[in-house]
């Protein structure tokens, strides 16, 4: 079993879900959100998400977009990001999970970059620009690092490639509120139930829900129908709107939880 496997599992036991907030690495600066994601550890999370800033993030919306582009022009790269994932997970036990394209990966090399994560202690990768399709190579390479591959699924996914995604990802499943971009939205689609049923006829693994979930109670209609919830553009908002007040950071990480249960 999986680190990340592992803790789905706890929380089941427990009969509570699991928070996942979504940071951008190097956004507003290496520094902050080093120090923001030690404190969401403390205040929370279950599992943290770091992205790697890109320049062509097509599964993002304008949110997330302006934070990678802020880290881009202060000149983050990839190594800035696995480093301070390893400095991080000599201090917190939260698995972190890398989120990034896959031309990162490509141009890095997919073995370097998969022995890097595994050295520094990375629980799994998300690729949203890699089809499970076309992922055979990768998986063989993350596994053999320990790397769960977690794949997203979206409400128009039609069944069979439900089926396949639901085979290939390991840790938890990531399925779309919605179609189209990240961002943050009023509330939770009302097709999502039927959306995570069509999921659940599928695989027993965990369903997490991201994109669009905003508030605390987004978040508790959205854990009500699954295992856990991803939080990211909401999150940057409020690191944007707060100036970095980490105390009101880490007050909306612990309402979210609250939320869901706990």
């Amino acid at each position: 079993m999986s680190r990340i496997e592992e803790v789905f599992c706890e929380l089941n036991k427990a009969n509570k879900k699991a928070l996942i907030p979504f940071v951008v690495g190097g956004y507003p600066s290496l520094e902050v959100s080093e120090r923001l994601i030690g404190g969401l550890s403390e205040n929370g999370a279950d599992m943290i998400e770091i992205g790697i800033p890109y320049s062509d993030p097509l599964a993002d919306g304008p949110t997330i977009q302006r934070a990678y582009e802020v880290a881009l022009k202060n000149g983050v790269d990839t190594d800035d990001i696995l480093a301070m994932a390893g400095r991080l997970t000599k201090k917190i036990t939260t698995p972190l999970i890398i989120m990034t394209y896959y031309n990162i990966i490509y141009r890095y090399g997919e073995e370097r970059f998969a022995t890097a994560a595994k050295e520094i202690g990375i629980a799994g990768v998300i690729i949203p620009d890699l089809p499970v399709e076309e992922a055979a190579d990768w998986k063989k390479i993350a596994e053999a690092n320990y790397l769960d591959t977690i794949f997203l699924v979206a409400p128009t996914s039609p069944g069979d490639r439900i089926s396949l995604i639901a085979e290939a990802s390991k840790g938890f499943i990531y399925c779309l509120s919605l179609t189209g971009v990240t961002g943050a939205r009023s509330e939770v689609s009302k097709d999502l139930a039927a959306f995570l049923t069509r999921i659940r006829t599928k695989t027993e693994k965990p369903l997490a829900v991201g994109f669009g979930i905003s508030s605390p109670e987004a978040a508790k209609n959205a854990a009500k129908l699954s295992d856990g919830v991803i939080v990211g553009s909401a999150l940057i908002d409020l690191i944007d709107h707060s100036g970095i007040e980490y105390d009101k950071i880490y007050e909306f990480i612990q309402a979210m939880k609250a939320a869901i249960g706990g």
